[in-house]
């Protein structure tokens, strides 16, 4: 009777296993970022970031029961190994769909093999324009392209501003030719003459001669598309070469970046720079993730750490809906996506020329008294512009 019943008690179990085994299993989710080099900065804030929000979502019972596990793939912001992890997470560990990366030339690589194997792939923020107008099904972008960086500054420029002459200065990757190139439509549109625009090599330490030129041509306004050090490398430049200008803006990346303002110090007072999100702005779950953010590592993050962040979540309200965890479902659960989240609205359109790309608001940070606070537009603002800003000699 013992046997029988010690039998039939792990019959049971057994029985229980295979049924409610599927649901136990976790979902893993392999994630490429650049954690080493250049851009290991920026990597390192979205991997916390997907941490974070993958903890909020499993403590809510996860994806259909299952657990998100995480992991990272450090694919150095080289486009070639980017590519390879992609590969061999499709390839070899079937995963069903793929988030991340950082630069544009990875998340060109991304798209190409995900796009070819027919895997979802949800593009977090990488900006080069062209990555969604490739006709591509598989690949959908949350951020903004380059050519809408910028609108919340334009619309400053335009309101505010009315600048006559500019100047624009930009890293030679693909998010820093393609945010020039667009600047340059925007000022054709603004009636403002382009009176300089140079490109230079990342990891430059000498800008001198072309500030040098900026210097001469006195422009209104001097436009920057850089990363973190190479952006706190300029504007400490600017300062000894007493460059004056009406304006010093950023196309968001390095400018819109704490480690900005601690590396150029006083030289980063007033500058401002477009920039995707706020830690000020009025969406539901921004300010809990910013704090949230803040109270463990000690800074406020970034739109890139909040777009990771609610990128995770995107991913979670597609899971759920998917009539499976086959990529085809997944793509068709994407496509169909309407979510508030803490970085704003996403939804996936086509639309002027873009694929499976989501839309949003833009604003204007300004750097006072060593902070980045919002100052446009207005409805998102909780400090007033200072503009225009004072010469070098007039500061103390």
């Amino acid at each position: 009777m013992k046997r029988s019943a010690s039998g039939l008690m792990a019959a049971s179990a057994f029985l229980l296993a295979t049924a409610f085994g599927h649901a136990a299993e976790p979902f893993n989710l392999a994630i490429p970022l650049p954690l080493t080099g250049g851009q290991a900065k920026f990597g390192e804030m979205m991997k916390r970031s997907y941490e974070m929000a993958a903890e909020e979502i499993n403590a809510k019972g996860g994806v259909k029961g299952r657990k998100i596990v995480l992991s990272f793939e450090d694919s150095q912001a080289k486009p070639d190994s980017a590519r390879a992890i992609v590969e061999k997470l499709i390839d070899v560990k079937k995963q069903p769909l793929i988030v991340g990366e950082y630069t544009s030339a990875c998340a060109k690589a991304v798209a190409a093999v995900a796009n070819e194997r027919k895997t979802p792939y949800l593009i977090v923020a990488s900006a080069d324009d062209s990555i969604t107008q490739q006709n591509y099904k598989y690949v959908f972008r949350q951020n903004v392209p380059n050519a809408y960086y910028a609108q919340g500054l334009v619309s400053f420029l335009r309101e505010k501003v009315q600048p006559k002459t500019m100047a624009i200065l930009y890293e030679s990757s693909d998010f820093g030719t393609s945010g020039a190139a667009d600047m340059e439509k925007w000022a054709g549109k603004l009636g403002c003459k382009v009176l300089v625009k140079e490109k230079y090599e990342k990891g430059a330490v000498d800008f001198k001669p072309i500030l040098s030129k900026v210097k001469q041509a006195a422009p209104d306004v001097l436009f920057m598309v850089s990363y973190v050090m190479d952006a706190s490398l300029l504007m400490k430049q600017i300062k000894e070469l007493r460059l004056d200008a009406k304006l010093y803006a950023g196309g968001a990346a390095g400018f819109a970046l704490p480690e900005f303002v601690d590396n150029a110090k006083d030289a980063a007072e007033y500058v401002m720079t477009a920039t995707l999100w706020t830690p000020q702005v009025k969406y539901k779950g921004a300010k809990e993730y910013a704090d949230k953010y803040k109270a463990k590592y000690g800074d406020f993050p970034s739109y890139h750490g909040a777009s990771a962040y609610s990128a995770l979540h995107v991913v979670h309200d597609a899971l759920s809906r998917a009539k499976s965890m086959k990529s085809e479902d997944i793509t068709e659960a994407l496509k169909k996506t309407k979510l508030q989240t803490a970085y704003g609205p996403v939804a996936f359109e086509d639309k002027d020329g873009y694929q499976n790309q989501c839309f949003s608001e833009t604003f204007v940070l300004q750097v006072q008294a060593g902070e980045h606070e919002t100052v446009w537009p207005y409805a998102y603002a909780n400090k007033k512009f200072i503009y225009p800003f004072p010469r070098w000699r007039d500061r103390k």
